[in-house]
Parts: structure tokens; C-alpha cells; sequence
């Protein structure tokens, strides 16, 4: 299948998912794009039992492509330029120090919290899993992985949730930032693993992600003044060319960042903010005009949706190999390390809350709602999926435990979450 057919496949599936979920199932539709990609992995191995051949054809569209490279230096910049346009600016601007603080410290406590959770489990006899060899950085990686929320399916959640304004924002900003710090701080720990933590000084480290994260957000606002500047000379009077200049602009924040070992993911949110004037439609907000038409912002959301589809049905297709090794003696651990990252998260949102709360107001429960609404998705996986072979067995255990979590997450936490905020 060359890349034409599967793409066209992709889009047709996509369709005819979305329409199922909307006439029958009638989920949102992030975890009902879910359920219909769980369902369909388990029909291709159904299927596979009685046609080997069929299983290998469907196995055999995963390996065609890289999906780590694909979502990562390819979906995931417009994924996450389509929410950043779609977020209140002023709103965001007016709690950043919430924001950023509830993106830094809650990725990098999650991250070690898990991190070292997951060694000392996978250390238990009782457990079975001290053959595997995991050291503490592959744990650590794993926390890394896990630790950002997926801005796609929580913004497609808290949209429907009628929440307040500023909670909104916060939920909003809150895991759009921490996507770049939790890509930053994997990054950093994967060049530990393959250089060796004894060929690595604290300086290094540091330079690595001060480089990723200034780097990023100098790159995004360069590009966002650049990109707002040249709409605003357009003067929304050739609609179709905004649409264009903020696709090239979408496009070359992967290239310039990779060449510079800045942040992409950061680079693309401070960029979509910096375009992102006004998102409300009915009015002027202290007189600031949208920059974009609202043809833009249409067409970005058509994008939104439609990649959002086709991550849902990759992550479907990308799960088969693991069900077809699964061992049900890893159901334990699983719920054991599911545990870990909700009351991890937990703790890395209730603790900045808490501080903040001794100048700033926050409605009651917020912690919680922010808690729950973590949602993980396809980053983590692809993230799981970019660990080098060089860990060996653990790569398989961790891929197994993300998948486990991120399908919690959205299946779980994600149909609850309503209930919970009402």
C-alpha cells in the first residue's frame, strides 16, 4: 500500500467512525474514536485467527510507516497550532504564572514520582518483572513519557463541559504547555540514556534544556510576529492566503527547530498564541480586532478534527502487535502503575494550587477537574515507541504500560470526567 491508498484508507475509516460514533454510539468524539480503534484492533486479530494472511496485511500497514516520526514532526505541530488559536489569549495571559507553574512543576514531579515508582515495583520479586533489567533512567523515561497530557483529547473534553471561562483557560494552557516541557524533559533524559549517565555533567543537562525549552519559545514568537505581522498587512481581505502563510508557517517550525535542537512542540503553542488576537466571534475584547478571518479559524479546525480521527485509528492499528504478546500476568502491574500516574498528576496539580491559592481564587474542586482531566494519548505512545531497542525487553513493558494508561485515561477518566465536574 503506497502512501496515497493508505492515507485515502486512513480518511475513509475516519469517516465512517466518526459517523458511527455520531448517530450510534453518541460519545464524544474523542473516546468514541477510542472505542471503534480498540474494537477494530480486536476484530483484525479475530480475523487474524481464522487468516493468518489478513492479520499480516493489517500488521504490515503499521511497519510501512514510522509513527513516532509521523505524529511527532507531522501531526503534531498542526494538532497543536489548531488548539493554541483555539484558546482565550487574554484570558491565558491574565493566569500564565498558574499556567506555568502547574505545566513545570506537575510534568517534572510526575515524572521522577513515576519514574521511581515504576523502578521499585519492577525491583519486587513478587512482581516477576526483575528479569526485564529496567534501570532507573528507563523508568524515568517511561515518567517522562506519561507525564503530559494530550491537548487533543482534553480540549475536546473541556469544551463540552461547560466549565467557567478561567477554569477553562487554565485546563487549556495548562496541558498545552506542559506537552513542551514533557517532550523537553524526555528528550533530555533519552540523551542520558544513549550517551551514558556517566558521560553526562549537570551543565550538559542544563544546556540541553535551557536550549530546547529558550529556544522553542524564541523560535515560536519569531515566527508568530513574522506570521502576524503578514496577516495583518492582508487585513483578512484574501482569506485563502492566511490559510497559507500559517501552514507554511506550521511547517517550518519542525525544520528550523530540528536543525537548532530547539523544542517544536513549544515553538508551535507560543506561535499559535502569538496569531491567536481574539478567538471570540461575537465581539472585540478590550478592542483587539482578530487577526485571522474566521474562514482560518474553520479551516483549522477541519484539520483538528480530521487528524484527530486519524490519530485514533493509527493508535488502533499500532496497538495489534502488542495484544497479540500480551500476557495477562501484566494486568497487575498495569493497575498498579495507573494508580501511580493519577495520584502522581494529582499531587503535581493539588501542590501549585495550593500555593496559589493564597493570592489567587480558584473554584472549589479545580484541582480535582484538573487531575482528572488528564488525558494521555497519542504522544506518550509515540513517545514510547521512539525509546531505543538498547533497553531491550523494557521497551515492550513500557510501550504495554502506556498503552494501558493512555486507554484509562480516555476511556475511564474521560467518560467520567462530566459526571465529576457536575
Amino acid at each position: 500500500m503506497n502512501l496515497h491508498e493508505l492515507f485515502a484508507f486512513l480518511l475513509i475509516l475516519a469517516s465512517i467512525f466518526s459517523i458511527i460514533n455520531l448517530r450510534i454510539l453518541k460519545l464524544p468524539q474523542t473516546i468514541g474514536l477510542m472505542v471503534l480503534a480498540i474494537v477494530l484492533s480486536l476484530v483484525v486479530l479475530m480475523a487474524g485467527l481464522i487468516d493468518p494472511d489478513f492479520l499480516s496485511m493489517a500488521t504490515s500497514l503499521t511497519e510501512q510507516f514510522d509513527f513516532s516520526v509521523m505524529l511527532i514532526d507531522v501531526m503534531l505541530p498542526f494538532l497543536l497550532f489548531a488548539g493554541a488559536i483555539s484558546v482565550d489569549v487574554h484570558e491565558l495571559l491574565k493566569d500564565k504564572v498558574t499556567i506555568l507553574l502547574l505545566a513545570t512543576f506537575g510534568v517534572i514531579f510526575s515524572t521522577f514520582a513515576v519514574g521511581t515508582g515504576l523502578y521499585w515495583l519492577v525491583s519486587q520479586p513478587f512482581l516477576g518483572m526483575t528479569a526485564i533489567g529496567l534501570t532507573y533512567v528507563d523508568c524515568l523515561l517511561f515518567g517522562a513519557l506519561i507525564a503530559p497530557t494530550d491537548p487533543i483529547a482534553v480540549l475536546a473534553m473541556v469544551k463540552k463541559m461547560n466549565l467557567s471561562k478561567i477554569t477553562e483557560t487554565r485546563i487549556a494552557g495548562e496541558s498545552l504547555f506542559n506537552d513542551g516541557i514533557g517532550v523537553v524533559v524526555f528528550l533530555t533524559l533519552l540523551t542520558m540514556k544513549i550517551e551514558g549517565v556517566e558521560n553526562i555533567t549537570a551543565a550538559s543537562v542544563g544546556s540541553l534544556f535551557i536550549t530546547e525549552v529558550v529556544g522553542g519559545i524564541l523560535l515560536g514568537a519569531a515566527l508568530g510576529y513574522l506570521g502576524l505581522k503578514l496577516v495583518e498587512y492582508i487585513e483578512n481581505e484574501h482569506v485563502e492566503l492566511e490559510v497559507l502563510i500559517t501552514l507554511s508557517l506550521v511547517l517550518m517550525v519542525p525544520v528550523i527547530a530540528h536543525m537548532f535542537h530547539f523544542s517544536a512542540v513549544l515553538g508551535v503553542v507560543i506561535m499559535g498564541l502569538f496569531l491567536n488576537q481574539n478567538i471570540d466571534t461575537d465581539k472585540k475584547v478590550d478592542g483587539v480586532q482578530k487577526a485571522m478571518g474566521d474562514y482560518v479559524y474553520k479551516f483549522w479546525h477541519l484539520v483538528d478534527e480530521t487528524l484527530n480521527a486519524i490519530l485514533f485509528i493509527l493508535i488502533g492499528l499500532e496497538i495489534i502487535p502488542i495484544l497479540q504478546n500480551f500476557d495477562l500476568g501484566y494486568l497487575f502491574i498495569i493497575l498498579l502503575v495507573i494508580v501511580l500516574v493519577v495520584v502522581s498528576r494529582g499531587i503535581g496539580v493539588f501542590v501549585p494550587i495550593k500555593l496559589l491559592s493564597i493570592k489567587k481564587v480558584f473554584e472549589k474542586n479545580t484541582a480535582l477537574i484538573i487531575t482528572w482531566g488528564g488525558l494521555r494519548g497519542g504522544l506518550s505512545i509515540a513517545l514510547a515507541l521512539n525509546l531505543p531497542d538498547s533497553i531491550g525487553t523494557g521497551k515492550d513493558l513500557i510501550l504495554i504500560l502506556t498503552y494501558g494508561v493512555v486507554l484509562f485515561t480516555i476511556l475511564v477518566q474521560g467518560l467520567t470526567l462530566k459526571k465529576i465536574v457536575k
